[in-house]
């Protein structure tokens, strides 16, 4: 969660068949009122999509007549089981995702160094994450030049077309099997030539993804996802699969990293050497050791297992995260609104105005009594618990 984004379901980099609503009337012989249609259309969105961030099930009932568009077939289809079971009268009209006009370009893949993607199909909307260089995408339906995509964390947001490439099935699988570099650095550039005093042909960040074309004694040439040709200096970048299988998220490991992005300007949204939120930085640390964390801080907040700090942090170790937020109260829900990462002697660092470190020490002269205040809990999470381990999932190949 935003101050409270690669990475993979099986399900996410298939192209979803793409169909438009067919009318179809049940058998049933009766209507039924609109708490008996809104009660079964909670039900399915609760099983299926309880949350919006990361599946789609925007359905609606007008009269008796279902409206709305769902990402999930599996989704639909529980529904109008369940309406005919109940006997209830209705008439489909909800749509699937991916929509036919995308013909057949239902995957993408970003262009720029960092990708902005939105909340809402339009530049003045929040930014809700980013992606970076190389990232596949499932693409789901287009507005304006605008398209809903799904990141490799499963995030649901808007990019604007200028920063993707879109590709069929076949173009994407052919970027797929290319070799691909990674780039290492914290910020650099890629050169029109093998000339690092000459022409730019794009910015690049840590983590971004070309496909190794050549190798010169000093550069890499490499390819963009939209066609584009440029050199990338040899110590500044790193073949993915090495830097894949060299990944080790020990404890040592994750604070060296996490202090590698010691002031970086904390964004709303950002996940990236640009800025980061809360849970972008400890997404990105993460990343960096080769595993995915969930997008927001109140997703990574259910991965991994429980540490007990009832009595202090004297069980907690480095990597462990750290959640606060406000606890329930008077009815009102739990709410995890920020996220830092333990990194020991009773410290821990996050990104709260910038990446920085706060202690938990009252005697500490970097006491951060507001955090303490509004601690919640801690989590501990081994590979296994994440979305992902880039080690032996393939992401990007």
């Amino acid at each position: 969660m935003k101050k409270s984004p690669f990475l993979l379901l099986l399900g996410f980099l298939v192209a979803c068949s793409s169909s438009k609503p067919t009318p179809e009337i049940s058998s049933a012989p009766t209507a039924a009122p609109v708490s008996a249609f809104t009660s079964h259309v909670d039900a399915v969105r609760q099983q299926f999509a309880p949350d919006k961030r990361v599946a789609l099930f925007d359905v609606k009932t007008n009269g008796t007549v279902l409206t709305g568009e769902t990402n999930m077939p599996a989704a639909k289809a529980a529904l109008l089981s369940k309406l005919t079971a109940a006997g209830i009268s209705f008439q489909d009209s909800i749509q699937v995702l991916p929509l036919a006009d995308l013909k057949d370009k239902t995957n993408a893949v970003v262009t720029l160094s960092v990708a902005n993607l939105r909340s809402e199909p339009k530049h003045p909307a929040e930014l809700a994450t980013q992606a970076t260089m190389g990232t596949p995408l499932k693409v789901w339906k287009q507005k304006s030049g605008w398209y809903l995509v799904q990141t490799p964390d499963h995030y649901l947001a808007w990019v604007d077309g200028s920063g993707i490439k879109l590709m069929d099935n076949t173009a994407f699988a052919a970027w797929q099997k290319g070799e691909k570099l990674l780039y290492t650095l914290p910020y650099g550039f890629a050169y029109a030539a093998p000339d690092k005093g000459g022409a730019t042909v794009s910015d690049l960040v840590y983590g971004d993804v070309m496909v190794l074309k050549n190798q010169t004694k000093e550069f890499y040439e490499v390819g963009f996802p939209d066609g584009r040709t440029a050199f990338v200096s040899l110590p500044e970048a790193e073949k993915y699969a090495k830097w894949a299988a060299t990944r080790q998220p020990t404890e040592q490991n994750l604070v060296e990293t996490s202090k590698k992005l010691m002031g970086l300007p904390y964004l709303w949204g950002g996940t990236s050497f640009k800025g980061v939120d809360c849970s972008g930085f400890t997404k990105t640390v993460y990343f960096m050791n080769g595993l995915v964390l969930p997008r927001d801080a109140s997703q990574q907040v259910h991965v991994g297992e429980p540490i007990d700090t009832q009595n202090g942090f004297q069980n907690m170790r480095p990597g462990d995260l750290l959640f606060f937020g406000s606890k329930a109260k008077d009815g009102r829900p739990e709410r995890v609104v920020h996220v830092g990462m333990w990194i020991g002697n009773n410290e821990f660092i996050h990104s709260a105005g910038r990446v920085r470190i706060s202690s938990m020490d009252p005697a500490s002269p970097n006491f951060d009594e507001p955090e303490l205040k509004r601690f919640l809990r801690a989590k501990r999470v081994p590979p296994q618990a994440t979305l992902l381990d880039l080690r032996s999932a393939a992401l990007y190949q």
